[in-house]
């Protein structure tokens, strides 16, 4: 099977594929960095209200986080790219790293105060620091696991040299937004239509403060 027409390209190197990344990523040439945040495996745990893993309208669990992806899809994913950043890299079998990521979110919460960042980065252990509120407060949250944009473009910065970035669980675009944001390429991947729409729609806003 051959790489399908793009559902999005802005012609600049930002490209939306609407897929699974499984089927995607055997077309893909070579990238500099990954950058993903994929399903956590959380279950029933991801129900909104002031016990789960997240609120704020999103009244059901959703079905893509009932379990992680395979290994074998993850490796597939590192083989491709020199770097990796993959969020909530602690539910996966991945090998020992020096340089973990987190996001303190300033709070005591019932989802966690921070969360974690897996990185095949030759860098120390780094923090990155916003509120949860701060940061929900100044966007409009379409993905209930949806990252802030200044994370997003804190974790590109540590990957100097990247000038093409691969999200293959893109969500609502976030890591495709703070690329573009930088000056950089990338290629989401991203099964559900509904979330592509919604990133088409952020890319094509000029300007993004978080």
């Amino acid at each position: 099977m051959s790489l399908p027409k793009p559902y999005y390209d802005d012609g600049n190197g930002i490209v939306i594929y609407h897929a699974d990344c499984r089927s995607i990523l055997p077309h893909l040439p070579k990238v500099d960095l990954v950058l993903t945040d994929p399903p956590y495996g959380l279950g029933e745990r991801l129900h909104g209200g002031m016990k789960g893993e997240w609120s704020g309208g999103f009244a059901e669990s959703p079905s893509w986080d009932k379990e992680t992806v395979s290994m074998d899809c993850i490796q597939q994913i590192l083989s491709i790219s020199r770097q990796a950043i993959i969020w909530g890299g602690n539910y996966y079998n991945l090998d020992p790293m020096r340089g973990w990521l987190a996001w303190d979110k300033m709070q005591e919460h019932s989802s966690g105060h921070f969360e974690m960042a897996w990185t095949n980065l030759n860098i120390p252990t780094r923090t990155f620091r916003l509120s949860r509120v701060e940061a929900y407060s100044q966007m409009d949250k379409s993905h209930p696991t949806q990252k802030p944009l200044g994370l997003m473009k804190w974790c590109i910065k540590f990957a100097t040299e990247a000038s093409i970035i691969l999200d293959p669980f893109m969500g609502s675009g976030t890591t495709l937004r703070a690329a573009k944001d930088l000056g950089r390429k990338c290629i989401g991947i991203e099964l559900e239509e509904k979330y592509c729409a919604i990133a088409v729609e952020r890319l094509r806003q000029e300007v993004l403060s978080l």
